[in-house]
């Protein structure tokens, strides 16, 4: 009976395993892309449509071809979806295309979740583009451009944790009269790739001019671009360049205190592969990147722009590099105008066209080819991989939670619209005691209503000890009327506004109510240089102390003032942003980035946060995310990790569509790292302003609670004890003790090791967390076998025997259920083959992280409703790139390797 029951558990554990692979597995898709690829036959796809090849190492190869098209008109994008086939991590190690130039003008790889098609290739140069979500570009080809092989030890990520369950190729037909004999295209590319975690994440660095214009017949028209770096190191091993007709010459460089060091400069008109970068050069926080391509316009009758068709123009210089996986970003893009000032510096090297020597262009055609290069060239090729730098990484996890026992005592406040930090780190409040913004309050034309209620008599500025809540104390009586925003200097002055007075003051902190500065007029609404209308909040600079004001409720612009409170200058959105964004909807919020010398505005009506260069005004970056629901009240900012960003949301006056939160966001990457609300059920009622002190607590003013709330990590850090000589953190035993960078995961509790362990202390910690999440199943186990013990005097010999054979058949099933899916892995009628694994192999050492943007060929017919007279740019906001548990890889594949430049002149760098 035992048995018959043993039998009964195997076969359902089978046959379900089987049911649920058809339904979710992507091994199931590719399968059924095989089948539809095939079930069109042509006289191109049953020669070119290879299976997935894996080996026992787990090195396999995929080709992603195009399944024998015949485009009809010139400049055709046409796409193709193929699903990653592999539930796991995996990682793509070298590009091998096969395409001729006198077919394709460029190819281009992507990934992403959500293709247009998945079923038949469409045309992806019409509105809809290549991916419903983001696309990431993960390889570019053009003019007959040789293999891309990676440094060892470093990957594209793809499938499993990554953000990439589909590739998109996409390839531009620039002549259709390449098909005049109507026959059938499968150009595409061999991916070879490794499931071996890769502790480098390889990434692509764009620069790329949008607005330059070539007059005709000019012989020298050049195309600035500039930015400066501000994430974590990133080490460049590769460069390409890209134009179409036009260009001569295109050079990037590394600028760090005033010196220019040259990363890549080659001629666009040499097949278009990557070429190894400058040896042992980095790029840091701080570091400026610039890149220069000189274009002729000889030969032209009329202008030339920048677009995507091979009559319009690119000037793009790509960078290929490698970062920590912790860090990883896989794309960065640079699409700002460098300044003539700065490029007055630029090495004369880089207006020195390049000749393309006859023999030299044969001799990359014949190595695109598949021609063995000599071992002189072979020795060009190599790079020396640059040091890898120890950067600041949060280990520990990082998630924000209300302390509810914070005040000990209720604290009296009003509707509370403002919160600040002393340099002391107490919390100042500033609140409305008994007066509210109503619908009474103003008029159409931005006047206050109720003066005759007369100022706010109770204190209206508190300091409050962070720690207990106590008041310190206490100012601000019959002064204001509907306070607003708060802030403080260097100095501890109290910066403030009130949108009823329409004014702006300047507090001393040592409780005398005579402002220092004023500055509007009192209830005169206005739009000029000396007045306001409900002015928001301050921001205050703390080297040069300098004064910005957002202003606000009707004016949407922000104003700057010296110290002393003279006016200096203003802008909106759009003002000095060449792209003419979207202008102000209330700006609600300021906060000053010391480390960046940047301004960060809740651009509260448009759901986003702007930044903009402090002095000049000069746009930055956005973050806008549908988490935010559209409303974006207040922000604050901490210089730690790289910098983050705290925001709070805020209810939409057209209904509220998202919940109300607080948000933590890596300024780099724009990534949401955690969110946090009230506790028990409870809710945000209008939370109106934040701050974290430097400790990391977040304060949070609740407007329509008249409350302020406190949240700290610290939840996960009371109780710590040592455990086999290594600091962790005692939690339930239902929850896991892992080990995360600072991105936390979202509302999940877990406690981990101290900063900085090393790697072997890690394994460590992991082994001690597996035995640890083994005990209470052991436990349990024991249990059952002690009770069949005790009763097997009074039981039957069947049921005994059913009792205690039950959890080695369990077992004995698993691993039955994990031999049968690991023989299924790849599909039935997939060919499985052993691949090379030694030294001279191919895949048996390379590596190359997607998600970046490589040759990005043709930039313009990517996206949805992409058209001739504009284009959308690239997302690149967020990454699902995990830190790898195991960082002591051995891969084994091959240095990078690409034709070298030809001789010329070289940077003194």
């Amino acid at each position: 009976m035992g048995v018959l029951v043993c039998g009964v558990v195997v076969l359902t554990l089978i046959c379900q395993s089987h049911s649920l692979d058809g339904a979710t597995n992507p091994l199931h898709r590719f399968k059924r892309y095989q089948e539809s690829a095939s079930s069109e036959p042509n006289d191109c796809t049953t020669r070119t449509r290879q299976p997935m090849v894996l080996s026992k190492s787990g090195n396999f190869s995929l080709d992603v071809r195009m399944p024998g098209v015949s485009p009809t008109a010139s400049d055709t994008y046409l796409c193709v979806a193929v699903p990653v086939p592999t539930t796991r991590d995996a990682y793509i190690v070298d590009f091998e295309p096969h395409a001729s130039m006198d077919t394709a003008h460029h190819m281009l790889l992507y990934g992403c979740r959500t293709p247009v098609s998945t079923t038949n290739y469409w045309d992806c140069g019409s509105v809809k583009g290549t991916c419903e979500d983001e696309a990431s570009i993960m390889y570019a080809w053009a003019r007959n451009a040789p293999p891309t092989r990676l440094p060892p030890d470093v990957g594209f990520k793809v499938g499993g944790k990554s953000r990439i369950t589909y590739f998109v190729l996409q390839i531009h037909y620039g002549d259709v009269h390449a098909f005049s004999d109507h026959h059938r295209d499968c150009s595409g590319l061999t991916l070879r790739m490794t499931s071996k975690p890769q502790p480098f994440i390889a990434g692509m660095y764009l620069m790329m001019s949008v607005t330059t214009v070539i007059p005709p017949g000019n012989q020298v028209t050049n195309a600035d671009v500039a930015c400066t770096y501000n994430s974590y190191p990133i080490y460049p091993f590769a460069f390409r360049t890209h134009t179409h007709k036009l260009g001569q010459v295109v050079s990037g460089y590394r600028i760090r205190d005033g010196k220019w060091t040259l990363i890549g400069r080659q001629t666009p008109q040499l097949p278009q592969a990557f070429y190894p970068a400058t040896k042992g050069i980095n790029v840091k926080y701080g570091d400026t990147l610039a890149a220069r391509c000189v274009f002729t316009g000889e030969g032209r009758t009329t202008k030339t722009y920048i677009g995507g068709t091979s009559d319009d123009e690119m000037c793009n210089f790509y960078m290929m590099y490698y970062m920590e996986s912790r860090h990883a970003a896989p794309f960065q893009e640079c699409m700002e105008d460098g300044s003539k000032e700065l490029f007055q510096n630029i090495p004369p090297e880089a207006n020195v066209p390049i000749t393309v020597p006859p023999e030299m262009m044969m001799h990359n055609m014949m190595h695109s080819a598949g021609a063995p290069s000599t071992p002189e060239h072979q020795d060009d090729m190599a790079l020396l991989q640059p040091k890898r730098e120890e950067e600041e990484v949060l280990d520990q996890e990082y998630h924000l939670e209300e302390v509810t026992d914070w005040p000990e005592s209720p604290l009296q406040l009003g509707q509370v619209s403002g919160l600040a930090l002393d340099s002391d780190d107490n919390l100042v409040i500033f609140h409305r005691g008994d007066h509210q913004w109503g619908v009474n309050s103003f008029d159409n034309s931005g006047k206050y209503q109720q003066q005759s209620l007369g100022p706010i008599q109770q204190s209206t500025i508190l300091v409050v000890d962070p720690v207990k809540g106590s008041v310190l104390k206490a100012s601000g009586r019959n002064m204001f009327y509907l306070p607003h925003g708060i802030t403080t200097d260097k100095d501890n002055n109290y910066w403030v506004t009130d949108v009823a007075l329409h004014q702006v003051f300047k507090l001393s902190s040592d409780g005398r109510d005579t402002p220092l500065v004023v500055l509007g007029e009192a209830f005169e609404p206005g739009s000029d240089k000396e007045h306001f209308c409900k002015p928001t909040d301050v921001a205050v600079d703390p080297v040069t102390g300098n004064v910005y004001v957002s202003d606000g409720y009707c004016n949407a612009r922000i104003l700057k003032f010296s110290p002393e409170g003279t006016y200096l200058s203003h802008w909106g959105a759009g003002s000095s942003d060449r792209r003419r964004r979207v202008q102000f909807r209330i700006p609600h919020s300021l906060v000053f980035l010391p480390d960046r010398r940047e301004l960060c505005v809740a651009d509260r009506e448009n759901g986003r946060i702007q930044c903009f260069v402090a002095e000049s005004g000069e746009f930055v970056k956005e973050i806008k995310k549908q988490e935010f629901g559209g409303e974006v009240f207040a922000i604050s900012y901490a210089p730690v990790h790289g910098g983050l960003i705290y925001a709070v949301n805020g209810e939409s006056a057209y209904g509220r569509s998202a919940p109300l939160k607080g948000f933590v966001i890596n300024y780099s990457t724009k990534e949401i790292l955690d969110d946090f609300s009230p506790e028990n059920a409870q809710e945000f009622g209008m939370p109106h302003d934040i701050v974290v002190t430097k400790d990391g607590r977040v304060f949070v003013g609740d407007a329509a609670t008249d409350s302020v709330l406190k949240f700290s990590s610290d939840k996960a850090e009371h109780r710590s004890v040592k455990k086999g000589g290594i600091e962790v953190q005692e939690i339930e035993e239902t929850e896991t003790i892992i080990q995360t960078r600072l991105k936390p995961q979202h509302r999940v509790e877990v406690a981990v090791a101290k900063v900085q362990i090393p790697v072997v202390t890690q394994q460590k910690t992991a082994e001690l967390v597996q035995e640890q999440s083994q005990k209470p199943q052991q436990q349990e186990d024991d249990k059952e076998t002690t009770l069949a013990k005790q009763s097997a005097q009074g039981v039957s010999p069947a049921v005994i025997t059913t009792l205690l054979l039950i959890p080695l058949v369990v077992v004995i099933s698993i691993g039955v259920l994990i031999r049968y899916r690991k023989n299924r892995m790849y599909g039935d009628g997939c060919e499985v083959k052993l691949e090379q694994t030694s030294s001279g192999g191919i895949l048996g050492k390379l590596r190359g992280k997607a998600a970046g943007g490589l040759n990005l060929g043709n930039f313009f017919a990517t996206h949805k409703g992409y058209t001739r007279q504009g284009f959308d740019r690239l997302s690149t906001e967020g990454s699902d790139q995990e830190k790898d548990d195991d960082n002591d890889t051995d891969s084994e594949n091959e240095e990078y390797s690409a034709p070298p430049p030809p001789a010329g002149p070289s940077s003194s760098s």
